[in-house]
C-alpha cells in the first residue's frame, strides 16, 4: 500500500489524475469523474483489484451530481465508489441525499444508500434505511420500509419506488397515507406528490371528513385536491350516514354529483332505507337520486320489511319539512312532473352515442337547497310497480313513499292486498306503522274484494263506493268504513258457519267490520236498501258489483319475485 501525506498530495495528484480521469472516461463527458477536495491519498493494489481511497472532505463530482463523504473508495478495475461517513449527494435543480454509507456504479449512475437515509427535491422528502437510487433517472426504490412526506402529506409503506422527477410513487404492502383532511390504508397505491392524485391497485381504505366519509376501492382514482372519486372496480362509499357501492363508481365531492353502475347498492342508515338496481346517478348535496335497471326499494322497521319495484326510482327530500297529509294532491301531481323528467331522460339516453355517464337535469319538483342529511326523503317509482312485505302486496303504474309520514301513494290502477281482502280505487294510500299497515285510503271509486269461500265456488265480498278508509291491527283489516254511494254484496254465515244466503246491501255509509280476516257485519246508514236471498235461488255467478275485478293472479306471492 502506497500512503501519500498532504504536502505531496497536490503534486501526485496532478500525476494521478489524468490516468483516473481515462480510466473513467465514456463516450459521455457526464461520465467522467472529478475528485475536487480531499486531504490524504491512498493507493492499494490487491489480487482483488486496485483501489484508491480519498479521505478527509471529501468531494467528488461528475456531470451535475456532486458526492460528499468523509472517505471514498474506488475500485480502478470496476469504476465502484464506496463512500462512508456523512455521505451527500447534490444534484442539479436542488435534489439532495444523505446516508450514511453509499455505494456507486459510476458507469449506470446506480447507488446503493443505506443508514438513515434521506433524500429530498427541495419539497417532498423521502427516509428510511436502504435506498437504491439511480442518479440518472433520479428513481428511488426501497424494499424495507420508508416514509415519503409532501406538505402536511405523510405516506408509510413496506417498498416504494419514487420518481423525484415526475413526482410519481408506488407504494405496495401496510400502506398508510395520513393528511389533514383524509386517511388512507391500502395494499399497494400510486401517488404523485404535485397533483395528490391517488391510483388503487388493491384493497384501499379512504376515510376523510374526520370519519364522516370512508371510500373502500380495489382499483381506481382520487384526486383529494379535487375531491374526484374514479372507481372501475367494485367500491363503496359512505358519507355522513349514507352508503353506496357498486362495480363502477365515480363521485365528484365539490358538486355532489356522482353515479354508479352495475350491483348498486344504496343505504340511507338515518331513515333505514335501501336502494337495489343496476344503475343510479346522484348527488349527495341536494340529495337527489336517480335509480333504473330493475330498481328495487327496501325499508325496514322493527325487523318488518317492505320492497317496492318499479322501473325508474326518483328521489329528493320533501318539498317541505313538515308532514304531508295522506291524501295530498301536490305530492300526487309530482309524479307527473318527475314521470316527464324521466322520459326526457330516457329519450336521452336513447339517443346518446357511447356509454357516457347520464346527466341528471334539474327537477322543478322541489326546491333542495336546504337539503341536509336528517332531513325525510320522499321516493317516486314508476311504471310496473310492484309492492311485497308480509302484511301487504301490491301493484300499479306509479308510486309515493314518503318517510316524513311513511306513506305510500299508489297511482295508476292501483292494486293492493292484505290478507284475504283487495282493495282497489283511483289511488290506493296506505299508511305503515313499522311497515305494518295501520290505515288505507281510497279517495276515488273505492272498491273491496275478498274471497266468501273456496276459489272455486267463486263467491266474493263485496263493497264499494267513493270513498273508503280501512283500519288495521296487526296487519289485519278490523273495519272500513265506505261512503257515499255505498254498495255491498256478501254472503253472511250463522254461528255455525253456513251460509244464511247472499245479502245485496246499499246506503249512504256503510261500515264493514272483519274477524280472522273475513268479512263478518255490516252497519248501514242513511237510505238502507238491503235484500237477503237464499244460495239456492240466488243468481250467483252474476252478483257482482260493478266495478269487480278478482286480479289475484297479478299479486306478488314473493319477494324474489321482485328481484328476477
Amino acid at each position: 500500500m502506497v500512503r501519500l501525506f498532504p504536502r505531496t498530495l497536490v503534486l501526485l495528484i496532478c500525476l494521478l489524475l489524468p490516468s483516473l480521469l481515462m480510466a473513467q472516461k465514456d463516450t459521455s463527458d457526464k461520465m467522467i469523474i472529478h475528485i475536487l477536495n480531499n486531504r490524504v491519498l491512498t493507493f492499494t493494489k490487491t489480487d482483488s483489484g486496485e483501489y484508491f481511497r480519498f479521505i478527509g472532505d471529501v468531494i467528488m463530482q461528475q456531470g451535475t451530481d456532486t458526492l460528499y463523504c468523509d472517505s471514498l473508495i474506488q475500485n480502478k478495475t470496476t469504476n465502484i465508489l464506496s463512500a462512508y461517513g456523512h455521505v451527500k449527494v447534490a444534484q442539479a435543480g436542488g435534489t439532495q441525499g444523505t446516508c450514511d454509507f453509499l455505494k456507486y456504479a459510476s458507469q449506470t449512475k446506480l447507488a446503493l444508500m443505506t443508514g438513515d437515509v434521506h433524500l429530498t427535491d427541495g419539497k417532498n422528502k423521502l427516509w428510511c434505511e436502504e435506498l437504491t437510487y439511480n442518479l440518472g433517472t433520479k428513481v428511488g426504490v426501497y424494499e424495507n420500509n420508508g416514509t415519503l412526506t409532501a406538505d402536511s402529506t405523510f405516506v408509510k409503506s413496506q417498498k416504494g419506488i419514487y420518481n423525484v422527477n415526475t413526482k410519481d410513487a408506488r407504494f405496495t404492502g401496510n400502506v398508510v397515507v395520513a393528511d389533514p383532511g383524509y386517511y388512507t390504508s391500502s395494499e399497494d397505491m400510486g401517488y404523485n406528490t404535485e397533483s395528490k392524485l391517488t391510483h388503487f391497485y388493491a384493497q384501499s381504505v379512504v376515510t376523510g371528513d374526520s370519519g364522516r366519509t370512508i371510500i373502500q376501492t380495489t382499483g381506481g382514482m382520487y384526486d383529494s385536491k379535487l375531491g374526484l372519486a374514479a372507481f372501475d372496480t367494485h367500491s363503496s362509499i359512505w358519507y355522513d350516514g349514507y352508503y353506496i357501492e357498486g362495480d363502477t363508481l365515480h363521485y365528484n365531492k365539490q358538486t355532489g354529483y356522482g353515479y354508479v353502475y352495475g350491483n348498486v347498492v344504496g343505504m340511507d342508515t338515518a331513515h333505514q332505507s335501501k336502494m337495489f338496481c343496476g344503475k343510479t346517478t346522484y348527488n349527495r348535496k341536494k340529495r337527489i337520486m336517480w335509480a333504473w335497471e330493475k330498481p328495487i326499494l327496501q325499508t325496514v322497521k322493527d325487523k318488518d320489511t317492505t320492497y317496492m319495484r318499479a322501473d325508474t326510482f326518483y328521489s329528493a327530500p320533501m318539498p317541505i319539512p313538515d308532514t304531508v297529509k295522506l291524501a295530498d294532491t301536490s305530492v300526487i301531481k309530482s309524479v307527473t312532473i318527475v314521470k316527464k323528467e324521466a322520459r326526457k331522460k330516457e329519450q336521452k339516453t336513447a339517443k346518446a352515442k357511447g356509454n357516457k355517464p347520464p346527466v341528471v337535469a334539474p327537477v322543478a319538483v322541489v326546491d333542495t337547497g336546504w337539503a341536509d342529511t336528517t332531513a325525510p326523503l320522499f321516493f317516486t317509482g314508476f311504471h310496473n310497480v310492484r309492492i311485497f312485505s308480509d302484511s301487504m302486496q301490491g301493484v300499479c303504474d306509479s308510486i309515493v313513499y314518503t318517510q316524513s309520514d311513511s306513506t305510500i301513494r299508489m297511482i295508476g290502477k292501483p292494486i293492493l292486498w292484505s290478507g284475504k281482502s283487495q282493495v282497489t280505487g283511483d289511488t290506493v294510500c296506505i299508511l305503515l306503522d313499522s311497515n305494518k299497515v295501520k290505515y288505507v285510503y281510497v279517495p276515488n271509486n273505492a272498491f273491496v274484494v275478498s274471497l266468501a269461500a273456496p276459489v272455486k265456488a267463486e263467491l266474493y265480498n263485496q263493497v264499494q263506493g267513493k270513498t273508503l278508509k280501512a283500519f288495521f291491527k296487526n296487519n289485519d283489516i278490523t273495519h272500513l268504513i265506505v261512503m257515499p254511494e255505498a254498495e255491498a254484496i256478501y254472503y253472511p254465515k250463522d254461528d255455525s258457519g253456513r251460509y244464511l244466503g247472499v245479502s245485496q246491501a246499499s246506503s249512504e255509509k256503510m261500515s264493514v267490520f272483519f274477524n280472522n280476516r273475513e268479512m263478518k257485519k255490516i252497519k248501514l246508514e242513511v237510505d238502507v236498501k238491503q235484500t237477503l236471498t237464499p244460495l239456492e235461488k240466488a243468481d250467483l255467478p252474476n252478483m257482482r258489483l260493478s266495478r269487480f275485478k278478482w286480479l289475484d293472479a297479478k299479486r306478488p306471492k314473493t319477494k324474489e319475485e321482485l328481484f328476477d
